[in-house]
């Protein structure tokens, strides 16, 4: 044989070599039902995105941020605000923490980003591609009260990410912050991003969606989630979020989250631990008592609030409580940073009334007792201290939800404890059920429907119209009535002919006008 003939039939024999094995590598490809996730090849860190108004969802970024250093798996904090969208096609990893926020709609700051997503979704000319080379996993920060529009941000940008091609590597988280179980469920959706970043196995389902598998190839996770005995961390609000019913969990998170038992106790663990931070004590289930600023000034000799300027009432006598820490609102302006439960009616365990006052007067009288000592309280104001007369029922929360509310007053009275109750003005019923209030108030935050919504958010679709029976029923009431007025500048101070024809409905004895003061963000 000819050594040019043998040459030939070697290349011939190499080339055929080499395209067998190309073809073999992408068949090969393409059958692979189980593949892996590397992230070292990515010469772009992933990018972390929050979208926030609260502070909520950022701070939850921030932890699942450092629970992504600690594993060595790199990704930058990012603000949508401060992002270019048209960037998105360059990215390879991104992570979402999203709030919704009034009406399924989300944060101003975020609405830029977000509808562009939503725009080149539906875009022809972007096609169903154009985030082909992206992998991303979103998880929702919500309130399931909301009912339909609950986590509307997070479903959606899940929806429109898959829709353009981008890979779902874990499925949408949603994290109800009125729920309860809240801490133990975002671990469990920010450890299944790690795992699956960190190289764990995942499964591509009927639909095209990646989930994180649970098969054996994983480590349990029954040690993190499955006793729920341990001591709960003391977080902000800012740390509270968790993730909705999974696929195959959906029972069991629901009932943690308390829907399927009507009988829980209003405040979590989580929530205790807030509210507590914040100087409360807790009373039972669903009540709590917390010394007030102006009772410790009056104690030392300095000056009383407005009940003891216009009313005569002695702050270093007066015990803040409330019988319900949930509400039907999540104001704007809440000191509370909304900290405490949401609801549209009473679903929870119910304490004595008896109880719970006996309770507040000894947690009351107990903080009273560790004023002694501190420069200006005498022992005369200390001893007058340690016998309250006057109860402040607006501390927090909604107190004419608590279904006993006039037995609670009943006792409060028979001590000869004068009383001023705060509603917001969302539950017209029971201000006409209620019994004689030494003064009853209620809070008017806007005079417009627009303006109410706004700035008092509230739960009920028909907030308007029993905001309105609400004034009704306290020009009916025939007792001593207040509007309290809270003005924020920018909100609500504003329509002044509105705000005089509010005042024609209620017929209230006062007008109370409060200012919001500004403390930065």
């Amino acid at each position: 044989m000819s050594p040019s003939s043998l040459s030939a039939r070697l290349t011939l024999l190499a080339l055929l070599s080499a395209t067998t094995f190309y073809f073999l590598y992408k068949s090969r490809r393409r059958l692979k039902p189980l593949r892996q996730l590397p992230i070292n090849s990515n010469p772009r860190k992933g990018k972390l995105f929050f979208i926030t108004q609260t502070g909520t969802s950022k701070a939850l970024a921030q932890r699942l941020l450092n629970l992504l250093s600690s594993n060595n798996i790199p990704f930058d904090l990012v603000d949508p605000q401060n992002y270019e969208p048209e960037d998105l096609p360059k990215e390879s990893l991104i992570l979402i923490i999203a709030s919704t926020w009034e009406d399924g709609n989300p944060p101003q700051g975020s609405k830029f980003f977000v509808n562009w997503l939503a725009e080149i979704s539906t875009d022809f000319r972007a096609g169903n591609l154009l985030l082909s080379s992206c992998k991303f996993a979103v998880f929702g920060v919500g309130s399931r009260v909301y009912g339909e529009t609950f986590n509307a941000v997070a479903r959606n940008l899940g929806k429109r990410l898959r829709g353009l091609g981008a890979t779902e590597m874990v499925a949408v988280g949603e994290g109800d912050v009125d729920g309860g179980a809240l801490e133990s469920v975002f671990k469990e959706w920010s450890e299944k991003v790690v795992r699956v970043l960190k190289g764990g196995l995942v499964v591509e389902n009927e639909n095209g969606i990646v989930y994180a598998s649970d098969a054996e190839s994983f480590e349990s996770d029954d040690d993190d989630n499955g006793g729920g005995g341990g001591e709960e961390e003391i977080v902000d609000l800012e740390d509270i979020a968790g993730k909705g019913p999974s696929r195959k969990k959906s029972v069991n998170v629901a009932e943690t989250n308390g829907k399927m038992d009507g009988k829980r106790e209003m405040v979590t663990p989580v929530i205790r631990a807030n509210l507590e931070k914040q100087g409360y004590k807790i009373i039972g289930s669903h009540s709590g008592v917390k010394i007030c600023r102006w009772t410790k000034s009056q104690l030392r000799g300095r000056g009383g609030c407005y009940k003891h300027s216009f009313y005569g009432i002695e702050s270093h006598r007066c015990m803040e409580a409330t019988p319900s820490l949930a509400c039907a609102n999540k104001c704007v302006f809440c000191w509370r940073h909304h900290t405490n439960p949401v609801g549209k009616s009473w679903q929870w365990k119910m304490d004595d009334p008896l109880e719970i006052v006996n309770t507040a007067i000894d947690l009351h009288t107990k903080m009273i007792k560790q004023m002694k000592g501190v420069p200006g309280v005498t022992q005369e104001r200390l001893t007058e201290g340690l016998t309250p007369r006057h109860c402040a029922l607006s501390l927090v929360g909604e107190p004419i939800m608590y279904p006993e509310i006039n037995m609670l007053v009943d006792e409060l009275h028979r001590r000869r404890i004068s009383t001023f109750l705060v509603t917001n003005a969302q539950f017209p019923d029971k201000i006409k059920m209620l019994k004689p209030i030494t003064q009853l108030y209620v809070s008017v935050d806007a005079a417009t429907k627009d303006s109410l919504k706004a700035i008092d958010r509230p739960l009920f679709g028909d907030f308007w119209e029993r905001f309105i029976d609400s004034l009704k029923a306290l020009r009916d009431k025939q007792q001593r009535t207040v509007y309290r007025l809270t003005l924020v500048k920018g909100w609500n101070t504003e329509d002044a002919d509105a705000y005089s024809k509010l005042f024609s409905i209620g017929k209230p004895d006062f007008v109370e006008i409060k200012g919001v003061t500004y403390c930065g963000s």
